[in-house]
């Protein structure tokens, strides 16, 4: 651990607890990822991770953490894992003078700006408008989407938003029989519970109980592995997911105005091996399908972020804000 080290920073999902150290210029050295069912509470993965580095410098008093759920107030609960916490009693636990608590995808958010161009990959055509808003969506364990919206400073605001739980629309026949039978399971079919990690699994046991076989529920990753070895079901649930988030994040730069792009990030579309097929997929036909609004969506970029991290580039940024305050 270098002398220079300020901080500690997390990405907690529903699945994964993305942890790394933050050096003072900003660098995230000894990353690692924990899985959020290891551990009973946020505080006992810290710990761990902490244990696992073997860290041994000094005292660490900022930290910043991005998590899959609303922060609202003191108390945390997750979306999509069983962590509860206190803001308030983990800042005291850890002793630190900083902590910084954010949704994911504010720090996704955060990191657009701060990308370079072998970080991110275009999808289609068109090209950002500088002074209006960025979007940011994506499939990871749960469906997270932020905005960011330009500052008179030139700086930043990202907006924290739980867009991934609006109602799914259902633009072509088959993806209607399939939110229609997810409806009678769920009652209300979100954007996450077809688009994401989960909505994977629901996709791909629905088109089974549609077609007459046995539902059968196969994790993500597996449906992911099946699809690029050429099973035909597994392709067409992964090929639906990517028509529906084409639409959705059609819907999402019509409504906030997104001509700054549009950016996809989260898990499964970068970093499962699915980024050829998603290239090849209907995304960005549907994105701009929207009718008397197809010449304005077309001149709206949308990019693909590549890099592993995304989430600490934001909190790192944070991190220093604190510091420098």
């Amino acid at each position: 651990m270098p002398d220079n080290s300020v901080g500690l920073i997390a990405d907690i999902g529903g699945t994964n607890a993305r942890f790394a150290l933050c050096s003072q210029s900003g660098e995230f050295i000894s990353a690692m990822t924990l899985q959020c069912q290891d551990h009973d509470s946020i505080e006992s993965a810290l710990k761990a991770y902490l244990k696992q580095i073997d860290y041994k410098g000094d005292p660490i008093k900022a930290a910043a953490i991005a998590v899959a759920s609303p922060v609202l107030g003191d108390i945390v609960s997750m979306t999509n894992c069983d962590w509860t916490f206190s803001v308030s009693e983990l800042k005291r636990k850890l002793s630190l003078d900083n902590l910084t608590v954010v949704n994911d995808f504010v720090a996704q958010a955060l990191a657009v700006p701060l990308l370079t161009e072998a970080q991110k990959i275009k999808i289609g055509t068109g090209e950002p408008t500088k002074g209006f808003p960025i979007a940011v969506v994506g499939p990871g364990t749960g469906l997270g989407v932020s905005v960011l919206v330009p500052q008179d400073d030139g700086t930043w605001k990202a907006l924290a938003s739980e867009g991934g739980h609006a109602t799914m629309p259902a633009p072509y026949p088959e993806e209607e029989r399939v939110i229609a039978s997810l409806r009678q399971e769920y009652g209300h079919v979100s954007a996450e519970r077809v688009v994401s990690g989960m909505g994977l699994t629901n996709l791909y046991k629905t088109l089974l109980k549609l077609r007459g076989d046995e539902s059968v529920s196969l994790p993500p990753e597996e449906i992911s592995k099946k699809a690029l070895d050429g099973d035909p079901l597994c392709r067409e649930a992964v090929q639906m997911m990517f028509g529906l988030l084409g639409t959705l994040a059609g819907n999402l730069a019509l409504t906030v105005g997104a001509l700054g792009g549009v950016y996809i990030a989260g898990g499964i579309i970068p970093r499962d091996g699915l980024l050829e097929m998603f290239k090849e997929s209907s995304f960005r036909v549907r994105f701009e399908a929207k009718g008397r609004f197809t010449s304005y969506l077309s001149r709206i970029p949308t990019y693909v972020m590549t890099l592993d991290y995304p989430a600490f580039v934001g909190l790192s940024g944070l991190i220093q804000k604190n510091i420098n305050k």
